[in-house]
């Protein structure tokens, strides 16, 4: 079976480690409408709202190279504002709501690869960890 669409994936799957924003966010610029001098900004084909990215530092000490930094695009009204820096560290810890990747061919720089395209409905500051379903929290 091939997986031709974006699917549904948990925050803990794409990103153990966690994320980090290392960018402003930024408007996604629609390249087909844009001419020179007159930039027009992407809309999302599901919901027509301006789409937005912002790359990302996976925080996996064994993430290659080529996959350490992501872009993820943000479908939102208004731009997307992200968390503030945590005390401590240099960049901003993130957290994405309604996480979605689309698998593709990349096929630039040689042989051709499979690459992921990552979209969120939002994005949050970490919150803190959700407790177990069914596991008593009472328990010593």
């Amino acid at each position: 079976m091939a997986i031709t669409n974006k699917f549904l994936v948990a925050m803990g799957d794409v990103f153990p480690h966690g994320a980090f924003v290392v960018s402003e966010v930024e408007p996604v610029r629609d390249f087909d409408k844009s001419s020179p001098g007159r930039p027009v900004q992407q809309l999302d084909k599901e919901s027509g709202l301006p789409v937005w990215s912002v790359s990302v530092l996976d925080a996996d000490p064994a993430a290659r190279r080529t996959d350490k930094t992501v872009t993820v695009k943000i479908a939102a009204p208004h731009q997307p504002v992200p968390p503030e820096t945590a005390a401590g560290l240099p960049f901003r810890p993130v957290e994405f709501d309604g996480l979605t990747v689309t698998p593709y061919v990349q096929e630039s720089g040689g042989r051709p690869r499979v690459a992921y395209s990552f979209r969120a409905a939002g994005m949050r500051a970490p919150g803190h960890q959700r407790p177990v379903p069914g596991k008593n929290q009472d328990a010593a």
